[in-house]
């Protein structure tokens, strides 16, 4: 199984949440999950910021192989650069249409 996690909210919480749900399918003992992703955009963006709270969270997630995604439009809105993102951390054009593409590809889709 396939998974990805759309971090949306600005709310600490909820971008806690989302990255707690990722490690949970991550550690999932029954060996079912292969696959683990997390698209963030709009005010979520912060999840991956070099400046955020979830820095440490975010970079083992990453070590662990999850896929996370930011999205381009959502950096133009903010006036951020790439640089601004945690190494790691790849850009689509658009959240929403990555994460269209990837429940194309089968991923389940799951939203704190």
């Amino acid at each position: 199984m396939q998974t990805v996690v759309h971090i949306l909210s600005g709310d600490e919480a909820e971008q806690q949440t989302g990255l707690a749900i990722a490690r949970n399918l991550l550690e999932d003992e029954t060996d079912r999950i292969d696959d683990v992703a997390i698209v963030v955009q709009a005010e979520g963006i912060a999840t991956v910021r070099t400046d955020g709270d979830t820095v440490d969270d975010v970079e083992a997630l990453l070590e662990d192989g999850v896929e996370v995604s930011a999205c381009s439009n959502t950096l133009e809105m903010m006036d951020l650069e790439e640089s601004d993102l945690l190494e790691g951390v790849e850009t689509v054009p658009e959240g929403a249409v990555e994460v269209t593409r990837l429940q194309d590809e089968g991923y389940a889709y799951l939203r704190p």
